[in-house]
């Protein structure tokens, strides 16, 4: 990239974060039959997945516009669409360009975790719909600033890829644990195991590649080298830009751990764990993790491990219920009921059973939140919705790196000790700071 273009690059950002949020130009489509316009900010995985959901055919909606960091991945991304939609949508690299046009409706936030407190607060500053990435934001204080944003511009439907929320049998089980039928629970077990075959090496820091805008990759986070093992879907094992499997998939099951309960927020959060497959400075993020949740009438467990491919009750993740007459397991597969024996009936409490899923939660998410632009349906996953768990998986990290048992003041907002409340914010690049609201 040109000295000429890093210049740009800095000082729009330093413009775009000392303007405070000014009136939004309403994109917003007022008929159910009206066409919506599309644009994707990071075009891999999850990102591209999101923007397929989109674009089927009963959705009416248009893909215009692709940017990313990576030309190789937009090029690609972009014969892909064109392929699937007979259209070749415009690309770019800088993601403001693309909130500068007034054709785009709605932008899908697929970028690594770092970059979505930013994007999502400027684009509904532009008067843009804006559909998240999971974990909603990257610290306790970006949560808070997001769901700040989103009521300062009200018309702008934001909801966040949580979409376990648009899956039937998750809210079947939860209200099999809310009626009673498990007796009393006061045990709730979270976990992801994940299986990788092999620990990360070790990957010395390089050049990064000439097709790959690096100072815009990293845009809030602290200046570091390039390295293959902080790029791409790897991010996600570094404190600058991610929260490891904690809030990778812990937003979407500890979700439902919180929901079943009707719980809050916990009063204290005790860790576990470290790195034990990998090599050093391979990853920062621990590769097995346990963080212990108190509340007033139960205690959640969270687990992971990295390398291990089978958790409790012989699944790779779910979520447990465990109640005096027996336990509800539910994982994106469906759910079950096992049944703890009863000596006063000589049998079990109940009948054992299972449930199979309904089918795959994310057309239905992207369904959901069409209909909330279009019609003004209730959001399946509004932004108080992805701050709640992100917040408090933010907190199960939070604990791990202090090293100790932290405890939260609901009333205050904070934790009472000062190591833990070091980390509700980021350090962030000064030329990237979190926009006002």
């Amino acid at each position: 990239m040109s000295s000429n273009r890093r210049e740009f690059i800095r000082n729009s950002a330093i413009a775009a974060a000392a303007v405070s949020v000014a009136p939004a130009v309403l994109n917003a489509c007022a008929s159910p039959a009206e066409k919506i316009n599309v644009a994707l900010i990071g075009c891999r995985s999850m990102g591209f997945s999101d923007l397929k959901s989109f674009l089927r055919k009963e959705n009416n909606v248009e893909c215009v516009a692709l940017c990313d960091v990576d030309e190789k991945v937009l090029e690609s991304k972009a014969a892909e669409v064109e392929k699937m939609t007979s259209k070749r949508p415009e690309v770019y690299r800088d993601f403001r360009q693309v909130l500068e046009k007034p054709e785009v409706d709605v932008v899908i936030i697929g970028t690594p975790d770092h970059w979505h407190a930013n994007m999502m607060m400027q684009a509904v500053q532009a008067g843009k719909h804006v559909y998240v990435e999971k974990p909603m934001g990257h610290s306790i204080e970006e949560c808070n600033a997001m769901v700040a944003a989103q009521a300062k511009y009200p018309d702008m439907k934001v909801q966040v890829g949580m979409w376990q929320r648009s899956s039937k049998h998750w809210f079947e089980a939860s209200e099999i644990v809310q009626s009673g039928e498990l007796g009393n629970v006061h045990l709730v077990k979270a976990w992801i195991y994940k299986g990788y075959d092999e620990p990360y090496p070790y990957m010395a820091d390089s050049e990064a590649p000439e097709y790959v805008d690096y100072d815009m990759w990293l845009g809030p986070a602290p200046k570091r080298p390039f390295n293959m093992n902080r790029f791409h879907y790897n991010f996600r094992w570094w404190w600058d830009y991610a929260g490891g499997a904690m809030t990778d998939w812990g937003v979407h099951l500890l979700d439902f751990a919180l929901y079943a309960m009707k719980a809050d927020m916990p009063t204290s959060i005790s860790p576990g764990g470290g790195i034990f497959y990998h090599e050093k400075e391979a990853i920062e993020t621990p590769d097995i993790q346990q963080a212990i949740y108190a509340y007033p009438d139960h205690t959640l467990i969270w687990e992971c491990g990295l390398n291990p491919g089978i958790g409790p009750y012989q699944r790779g993740h779910g979520v447990a219920y465990i109640g005096q007459k027996g336990t509800l397991v539910v994982s994106r597969n469906g759910y079950e009921l096992i049944p703890d024996q009863s000596n006063q009936l000589k049998g079990p409490f109940f009948e054992g059973r299972t449930q199979q899923h309904y089918g795959d939660g994310l057309d239905q998410h992207v369904e959901n939140f069409l209909a909330a632009i279009r019609k003004g349906d209730p959001l399946n996953a509004p932004v108080e919705v992805g701050a709640k768990t992100a917040i408090v998986s933010e907190m199960g990290n939070i604990a791990y790196r202090v090293g100790q048992r932290i405890h939260w003041d609901d009333a205050t907002k904070s934790f009472k000790e000062d190591a833990a409340n070091q980390l509700v914010k980021l350090n962030y690049n000064p030329e990237w700071p979190l926009p006002k609201v």
